[in-house]
């Protein structure tokens, strides 16, 4: 199992992940949709594949101070097993590479399984009110 950079081959197999990871997904999170912006703006995205099949990835973001975490996703069959942990902290250190001094994320407030995933590699909670604005 190796975690490397996103290539455009790896498109089908990514939005197979997603979709099925996150099924219910708002429309602005649709797979393409999201691979096509982030890849307008930087290739952020990586991916973990286990004989050159994608069972793991998330996309990055920085914006020169504060770095984000998006659409970690693990095929759930090869869940709780380090693979989610080893893809945060490849890019943990991707950001840090970048500068980054500051990770953060989003999840629901409802999802306390991935609550305690991101608690157990030393994420804490923060007091703040998520907003925002649909602009398309």
């Amino acid at each position: 199992m190796r975690i490397r950079s996103y290539r455009e081959a790896d498109r089908d197999g990514l939005v197979d992940l997603w979709r099925s990871v996150f099924p219910d997904a708002s429309p602005h999170n649709e797979p393409v949709r999201m691979i096509d912006a982030k890849l307008a703006v930087d290739d952020l995205i990586f991916i973990a594949e286990d004989e050159e099949r994608i069972v793991g990835a998330c996309m990055v973001g920085y914006d020169g101070h504060r770095g984000w975490l998006y659409a970690l996703a693990v095929r759930p069959e090869l869940r709780r097993n380090g693979l989610g942990a080893r893809i945060v902290r490849h890019a943990l250190e991707a950001l840090r590479g970048l500068g980054c001094i500051k990770l953060n994320l989003q999840i629901r407030s409802s999802n306390h399984e991935v609550e305690k995933f991101y608690q157990s590699l030393g994420f804490e909670r923060e007091e703040r009110i998520s907003m925002g604005l649909r602009i398309d």
